[in-house]
């Protein structure tokens, strides 16, 4: 398959790994003797709840925000997302100064409301299922003179949050070994899209594929269909990070071309994979994180002899939902 120039390249998330460099942490790769033994073969996992924030989100909002000249920066930032992005932009603007102005859902976790206003962030509460996110961001940016951060459609963004597999792609080579199968969570596709750029960047044959829950499963429907394609999903999910109507249009046009398939997990499978991680790993991660997790423990992966590598990207979740699920 010939492929196309693409919006990101490596270079890029190489560029971004410099700039997040002194200030994101360099989750580990972790290889679990009680998965390995469970999978019967190796099984990586990269815990971006370890992250600044608690998921992988900082990355791409620290690698944009340094992105803005400085002379531009005084209108602050206006940025929409259920909880991960939001507090991932809040540190990174109060990290370089600038003040952000944050719109999420009024059902999102409160954990993760909170967690935003500490970083200093204006929150602004919007009713998910009767007005548009974006549009209400849009307005506040305008009225501001503020830079508007897009949660994934947005190159820096996505190169930022390349920078996991980037060092997915160095820890597999300081172990002599290939990853043959990458797992991570898809919402808008920016994470998927970055991870997916850099590991076929050095691992061409590898097999990179996007997690979402059942029903909400955009990714999935898109790659089978080669266009992107809404979920048409009602109600909610768990996995209220990975609730994006259909993929981003810069990150599908990444992703149609390097993502192998879509596996889904269902809510059932997502909670128990949360409670594994939680009584069997020590790790504390929140639904959106775990699809990977759960759709492998469900074995809706084909993991025969192969080195596999699942991104847990994120571990902000509410104490009571938690606790039901590891109950």
């Amino acid at each position: 398959m010939t492929i196309a120039i693409l919006p990101v390249t490596s270079a890029d998330i190489d560029a971004a790994a410099r700039v997040i460099a002194p200030y994101a942490v360099r989750t580990p790769l972790l290889s679990p003797s009680v998965l390995n033994e469970r999978m019967g073969t190796r099984i990586f996992l990269k815990p971006e709840m370890l992250q600044r924030t608690g998921s992988f989100k900082f990355r791409g909002a620290f690698n944009k925000l340094s992105s803005i000249p400085i002379d531009a920066r005084g209108g602050g930032v206006v940025a929409f997302s259920s909880g991960n992005h939001a507090q991932g932009v809040a540190h990174a603007a109060q990290l370089l100064g600038m003040q952000a102005t944050i719109v999420m859902p009024a059902d999102a976790p409160l954990s993760k409301r909170e967690r935003t206003k500490a970083y200093g962030a204006e929150v602004v509460l919007y009713d998910r299922d009767r007005e548009d996110r974006e549009a209400i961001s849009r307005e506040i940016a305008d009225r501001r003179g503020a830079t508007l951060v897009r949660p994934y459609d947005d190159p820096y963004v996505i190169a930022g949050q390349g920078t996991v597999g980037r060092e997915i792609a160095e820890d597999m080579a300081a172990l002599g070994l290939v990853p043959d199968i990458v797992v991570a969570p898809a919402s808008g596709g920016g994470l998927i899209a970055g991870v997916a750029t850099a590991i076929k960047a050095r691992y061409p044959h590898s097999m990179v594929m996007s997690g979402e829950p059942e029903e909400f499963d955009d990714h999935a429907r898109s790659l089978r269909a080669g266009k992107r394609e809404a979920h048409g999903a009602k109600g909610r999910t768990i996995c209220d990070a990975l609730m994006a109507a259909i993929p981003g249009e810069i990150t599908f046009s990444i992703n149609s071309q390097l993502l192998a398939q879509g596996i889904t997990a269902s809510d059932a499978e997502v909670g128990t994979a949360v409670g594994f991680a939680f009584r069997e790993l020590k790790l504390v991660v929140e639904p959106g994180g775990a699809v990977g997790l759960a759709a492998l423990l469900a074995g809706r992966i084909d993991v025969t002899g192969k080195n596999v590598v699942i991104v847990l990207s994120g571990g902000n979740v509410d104490a009571d939902l938690f606790a039901r699920l590891i109950g």
